[in-house]
């Protein structure tokens, strides 16, 4: 990667901004993934990020210039099964984005995460189709799925990431988080309103609770959206 931005420099000159996009899904239950599967994840949604960073800091650095945005998630700050390993990793650059800014900032380059919640894109098209597996004690995967499958019945376009990145580097903000989508924002105020034991207890319920709450809480038939997926 070094090598990569080494000859991009060389032959267009100094890179002003960097976006850190690209991002792999990953999801299942903790035990039942093989330890492989949460390495593909991190490798790109983490260490993919990283390189790019480390690759781009030196000449950012000795110009005193630069912006360096890293496309995070509301999975970044909320952990809901079975995206554990998908979660893990936003969290991952979640941390590596917080501890740069305050490295980076002597330097006069700014740090941004961008926190997207369920935009209309092919990963999360792709993840709302898919059904746990009928041998699993597990639950969560044909409930969040669920809920996916709900909020892209109102898509929200790809467009606004963008122009939330667009934003970011024009206005010279040196704001750090930056939720996009019109349920990013209430998403994280609505965890933010529970103690951990209380998430930790509203996602370890019985599914008759639970899709209760989903009703209760958000006006969604989950439980009905769960049952459609399963006969197609």
């Amino acid at each position: 990667m070094r090598d990569t931005i080494g000859t991009i420099q060389k032959s267009r000159g100094p890179i002003d901004v960097l976006v850190n996009n690209a991002g792999v899904d990953g999801s299942g239950p903790v035990e039942e993934l093989a330890i492989s599967e949460f390495r593909r994840v991190m490798e790109t949604n983490y260490f993919g990020a990283l390189r790019c960073i480390q690759s781009v800091l030196p000449e950012m650095r000795k110009r005193r210039s630069g912006c360096i945005i890293n496309v995070s998630s509301v999975a970044g700050r909320v952990v809901s099964p079975p995206m554990t390993p998908y979660a893990a990793s936003k969290f991952a650059l979640e941390a590596l984005s917080e501890g740069l800014a305050q490295e980076a900032k002597m330097f006069n380059i700014r740090v941004a995460i961008v926190e997207p919640g369920v935009i209309d894109t092919d990963m999360p098209r792709k993840f709302s189709r898919k059904t746990g597996a009928a041998s699993s004690p597990y639950p969560h995967t044909d409930r969040l799925t669920a809920m996916f499958a709900t909020s892209l019945e109102t898509p929200t376009p790809p467009q606004v990431v963008g122009e939330k990145i667009c934003e970011i580097i024009e206005g010279e903000t040196w704001q750090l988080r930056h939720p996009v989508g019109p349920d990013a924002e209430g998403y994280l105020k609505w965890r933010g309103s529970m103690t951990d034991e209380q998430w930790v207890d509203w996602n370890s319920s019985d599914d008759e609770t639970w899709y209760g709450n989903i009703m209760r809480t958000f006006g969604i038939d989950a439980r009905a959206q769960a049952a459609r997926k399963r006969q197609t």
